[in-house]
């Protein structure tokens, strides 16, 4: 009897605690104080508090009331609002109070990828460091500048709130070098706070070393036929990985999907190219990233978000210590399939970072500050509608003459150029037996003339057709060409 009646004691008690905890008024752990709220676009607030209670929100002048649902969950939804570095308080009431304060409302934008996203400006995990990182870091105060990092996680399911992380603060030397904050995201970051003049959160979620399948979230899959089955990948929690396809996408992005933001940027491909031919081979990565970009913006809810990614760097994949790809081609061969990429979708660019190596041993290029600031300027041109060039020069189209390849190019606003003065490096040219030999390339007015001694009927051109690849054909914005081949499935 003794042993009955503590049984039920215990579950008396077990039961008040669940209740209790099924009542508390609680926030995602992407609300906090410090925080920064998209302007412009409604704004979505949620949680959980206990079923049929009323929850009322107040921010910047606004009110907005929902009842929890059967299963204690809740939303409403701000209206549009306008950008304020003046520190606000978002209240929620409803058997309680939560407050949140020293608020500002901005731009949001999140940033995500492997390794190259998540280097810190400072040393982390034997990495060198990025340029002038001790210069960096000292001039890293920005109080407009707001940071929330989602630390590393798995899960087999999609949580409904990140389990790991660094919350809202902001942005400072300190903050910078404890949280060891994405570098590409701060200077990206520190751009558009500086050019708009207005608040900025960054939301850093990214892990080194991932393929970009554990991203994706299963409508993404489900969207694109050749990658339909991947939606229906049962993860088996025992064995769980971070290779697993949407294991990365459950623990640290449908934890935060639905939080307002302006859009994306992303710097990731690495790992999918040296991926060889097994489930993640390299050839279908536009299909993956259609996938993921077409998945994340289905689950925000937001429409064509802008989508800014970076073109992954030279590095010696076939020829260093490791041979990780089958050729030195291969890697240019995956610079035209990010290329193609950028063009099915829409409201996206691509950063080109041929010219950012200085050891082409070291996959973590050192130069993350021109990383940053291409991505500010598509934002900045394409996002926010300032006049500025925010890419290098693009393959258009060729035309044979002469024993001559005369190219045209887009993006040649204020004139064609040699980055160092020196004639122009890394075209190849190709007569009709394939063969391609290093060739001559001459600027005329707005095309490049391409030629070779030997080669009389020239029916191919191929830049940075090598992973080694470091041109210096540029436009007049310093912005480097784009690497590229007319023959083939060269765009």
């Amino acid at each position: 009897m003794r042993f009955t009646r503590l049984s039920v004691l215990l579950l008396g008690a077990a039961l008040s605690f669940q209740l209790s905890a099924r009542a508390e008024l609680k926030m995602p752990a992407i609300f906090g104080d410090n925080m920064v709220l998209q302007q412009q676009i409604p704004v979505p607030v949620w949680g959980w508090a206990a079923p049929g209670t009323e929850v009322t929100v107040k921010f910047g002048g606004q009110t907005r009331s929902a009842r929890a649902d059967a299963d204690g969950k809740w939303l409403v939804k701000l209206g549009k609002l306008k950008a304020s570095a003046e520190p606000q308080s978002l209240v929620i009431e409803s058997e309680e109070t939560n407050t949140f304060t020293n608020i500002l409302v901005g731009e949001v934008w999140l940033a995500s990828g492997q390794s190259n996203m998540e280097k810190p400006i400072g040393l982390q995990h034997g990495q060198k460091p990025c340029f002038n990182y001790e210069q960096e870091l000292a001039a890293g105060n920005h109080s407009q500048i707001r940071l929330f990092h989602v630390d590393k996680n798995l899960s087999a399911t999609p949580l409904a709130d990140v389990e790991k992380y660094h919350g809202w603060t902001e942005c400072s030397s300190n903050a910078l070098n404890t949280i060891k904050f994405s570098a590409a995201a701060y200077f990206f970051g520190r751009e558009i706070h500086t050019n708009l003049n207005v608040p900025v959160g960054l939301i850093e979620s990214d892990w080194g070393g991932t393929r970009i399948e554990p991203w994706t979230p299963p409508v993404g899959f489900e969207e694109v036929p050749s990658l339909a089955g991947l939606a229906k990948t049962e993860i088996n929690p025992d064995k769980i990985s971070n290779r697993s396809p949407m294991a990365i996408y459950n623990a640290m992005i449908a934890p935060v999907a639905g939080y307002t933001m302006r859009g994306v940027i992303w710097y990731q491909g690495e790992s999918n190219l040296m991926g060889g031919t097994n489930d993640y081979d390299y050839l279908n990565y536009a299909d993956k990233m259609v996938a993921l970009v077409d998945g994340w913006r289905s689950i925000w809810h937001e429409g064509s978000f802008p989508f800014y990614f970076v073109q992954i760097a030279p590095f010696k994949y076939y020829g260093g210590r490791v041979q990780r790809v089958p050729s030195p081609e291969s890697l240019p061969e995956f610079w035209a399939i990010q290329s193609r990429a950028e063009r099915r979708i829409k409201h996206s660019g691509m950063v080109v970072t041929t010219d950012l190596v200085n050891n082409l041993n070291d996959i973590h290029p050192r130069d993350k500050q021109d990383v940053g600031h291409r991505l500010a300027l598509l934002a900045r041109a394409e996002t926010y509608g300032q006049k500025v060039e925010c890419s290098g020069p693009v393959f258009n189209r060729a035309k044979f003459k002469s024993g001559r390849a005369i190219l045209k190019f887009d993006h040649v606003d204020g004139g064609l150029m040699s980055k160092d003065g020196k004639p122009l490096t890394w075209f190849t040219i190709a007569g009709a037996d394939g063969q391609f030999v290093p060739a001559e390339a001459k600027i005329v007015g707005k095309t490049v003339e391409v030629s070779a001694a030997g080669i009389e009927k020239p029916v191919a051109v191929r830049f940075a057709w090598d992973e080694t690849a470091q041109p210096n054909f540029c436009n007049a914005a310093g912005l480097p060409a784009e690497p590229f081949r007319t023959d083939g499935q060269g765009r």
